[in-house]
């Protein structure tokens, strides 16, 4: 009973977290309609739990949702016990059950017929917009269940990095399609995938592409004056020492988006063409002049 009463506590009915909950139902519409309209049809198996749940729905005509819904019970209780406990758990049982819901509901009214045959059309379109589910879940800070929790335990238990945790977990479903629909489908299936997570990254993340710029001058006062009055973005200056010199060399610290890239380069060589610069790319910027850090905190 306690544990009962702590999950229900959990339960924040504030703006934000009905937002939240009404991005996790539309993400879950979302997938169901890429799973009816472009995966079902042709016989593409999505990864880890709903990609299983699509093999046993195309050899033995069990239900999509039910046996995605049965495959995530276990999966859930692990992570209730090592992901969060009550937190994780009911933005997690809102993804899995909008989505598993909603897809027996469109299968059952609506059959399997398919818009196209092309199954490469299949594979891309489907892709786009199960990822574009996946990335509405996302922003309203829950997971999709299966996959996400495999990931997640693999790399906090095993010390697995999360790309390549997820890389096993959506294969295994695809190299088992490969087995029964043949190797082409199974291909055709990673495209898919890949796509979806473009695509999923996209909406939770935004277009914007962040670059991160580390500068080293002897013109360090003018070019940071140069990039807060040109570019408007902020600088940290980063105390070092050159390793060669043993002297004492700044280094200038600026986040800006890609299409400033070559302003930087421009006002970085017009103060000092001397300087040496190093342009990475960053995930993401949260704070001032980009996007807002509240948007993205845990709730």
């Amino acid at each position: 009973m306690g544990k009962i009463k702590a999950f229900f506590s959990q339960l924040d009915f504030s703006w934000k977290s009905l937002r939240d909950y009404g991005l996790i139902i539309l993400g879950g519409l979302v997938q169901a309609l890429a799973l009816r309209t472009f995966l079902v049809p042709v016989q593409l198996v999505s990864g880890g739990v709903s990609g299983l749940a699509q093999l046993a729905h195309y050899i033995w005509n069990l239900p999509v949702g039910m046996v995605t819904l049965l495959g995530n019970i276990p999966l859930f209780i692990i992570g209730w016990r090592y992901l969060g406990g009550p937190r994780f758990a009911i933005r997690t049982i809102l993804a899995v059950l909008s989505y598993t819901v909603i897809v027996d509901i469109l299968i059952e009214l609506t059959g399997t017929a398919s818009i196209t045959d092309d199954i490469l059309l299949n594979s891309l379109y489907g892709g786009i917009l199960l990822g574009i589910g996946l990335g509405l879940v996302y922003l309203g800070r829950g997971t999709s269940g299966g996959t996400d929790i495999l990931g997640r335990i693999l790399n906090r238990r095993l010390g697995m990095s999360i790309s390549l945790a997820y890389m096993i977990t959506d294969s295994f479903a695809v190299l088992l399609a490969g087995f029964f629909f043949g190797w082409e489908k199974a291909l055709y299936g990673l495209i898919m995938i890949y796509v979806s997570g473009v695509a999923a990254d996209m909406i939770s993340q935004g277009t914007n592409i962040i670059r991160e710029a580390l500068i080293i001058t002897d013109e360090t006062e003018t070019v940071v004056n140069m990039i807060s009055d040109e570019l408007g973005r902020g600088t940290t200056i980063i105390s070092a020492k050159g390793g060669y010199t043993c002297k004492d060399r700044p280094i200038i610290l600026c986040i800006i988006t890609a299409a400033e890239v070559i302003r930087l380069k421009t006002i970085v060589h017009d103060a000092d063409p001397d300087a040496f610069m190093v342009v990475g790319r960053a995930n993401e910027a949260l704070g001032e002049g980009f996007t807002p850090l509240g948007e993205h905190a845990n709730g």
